[in-house]
């Protein structure tokens, strides 16, 4: 099948190289145009681009994907499929009607849970026992097309989203193929989604890794594996940021943010409910290290506060 993919982050990067390997003709890779990173704030090329180059495939990087000449550029192309996964702009109806089999999307998540920009952190985040990708066809709505197909799959109780991310890519090339074929053959079909079962799944912020020790220690320990590795999870002795890397939640009481004990184990902090272990920590401009080893150097004692 003739397809243009629409594609820049890493997640993207499986479902190419599935179109690829699985032989469909893919007339280009639309991606946003390398950025500014790093120390020297050098050109970056996306991940989906490097791979691009590797297999000999056309990239077109628009700064506006629905500009006039953008949209000529890719009417030219010719698709009978285009496919969209973690591209990074919104399309505007005149794209996403281009091709004849319309537009899909591969969506890190079980739609209609978890619309948005950060479906994976924010499933952690919240707790939940499972997850999984789905697809769908692009509308005009944030993630509200109708849905082709979808696959679940159990989130780890210790599984960070830096974990989850890659192996839902991988099971959302899976599912890629499954629905192309089925849009290829016409046994496919679409439902639409229970708009009033939506979460939404915002962009997340810096400040959404500010450990408030009011919460539970549960919820504080979801939080810090759905926000790794950004924005993290971020609290503050003698005035300066600490960064909590690993931690698990345990029994304890105490007043919320109380230094409950200092061991060979870690710190274990009072919570609204509950206690955190903090195992491994990195102190403002400092590496990693054990939490013993940072309690020891910072003197921390039972009773002091955190946060």
């Amino acid at each position: 099948m003739r397809i243009v993919f629409f594609g820049t982050g890493r997640f993207a990067v499986p479902s190419l190289r599935a179109l690829l390997d699985a032989g469909h003709d893919v007339a280009a890779l639309v991606a946003q145009p390398d950025r500014p990173a790093g120390r020297g704030l050098g050109l970056h090329e996306p991940p989906t681009k490097a791979l691009a180059r590797e297999r000999g495939l056309p990239v077109l990087q628009p700064e506006r994907v629905k500009r006039p000449e953008a949209l000529e550029a890719l009417r030219a192309l010719g698709p009978r499929l285009q496919v969209v996964v973690a591209y990074g702009q919104i399309l505007p109806r005149s794209l996403i009607d281009l091709a004849p089999l319309g537009t899909v999307n591969v969506h890190g998540s079980l739609l209609p849970r978890w619309r948005g920009a950060a479906p994976i952190q924010w499933a952690i985040a919240a707790g939940d026992a499972e997850t999984g990708v789905s697809t769908m066809l692009i509308d005009e709505g944030l993630d509200t097309g109708p849905v082709l197909l979808r696959r679940a799959t159990a989130i780890g109780p210790e599984e960070t989203a830096a974990e989850l991310e890659p192996r839902l890519a991988e099971l959302g090339a899976e599912l890629l193929l499954e629905t192309v074929r089925g849009l290829d053959v016409g046994t496919l079909a679409a439902t639409p989604q229970d708009h009033a079962a939506a979460t939404h799944a915002r962009l997340l912020a810096r400040e959404d890794g500010v450990m408030d020790f009011a919460q539970p220690a549960r919820t504080l320990f979801d939080r810090l594996r759905g926000f790794s590795p950004w924005p993290g999870a971020v609290t503050r002795h003698a005035g300066r940021g600490v960064k909590v890397l690993r931690a698990r939640p345990q029994d304890g009481r105490g007043t919320p943010g109380e230094v409950l004990a200092c061991d060979r184990e870690g710190v274990l902090v009072a919570c609204g409910e509950g206690a955190l272990r903090l195992l491994e920590v990195q102190p403002e401009s400092r590496k990693a290290m054990t939490a013993a080893a940072w309690a020891a150097g910072a003197r921390l004692a039972t009773g002091q506060r955190l946060g």
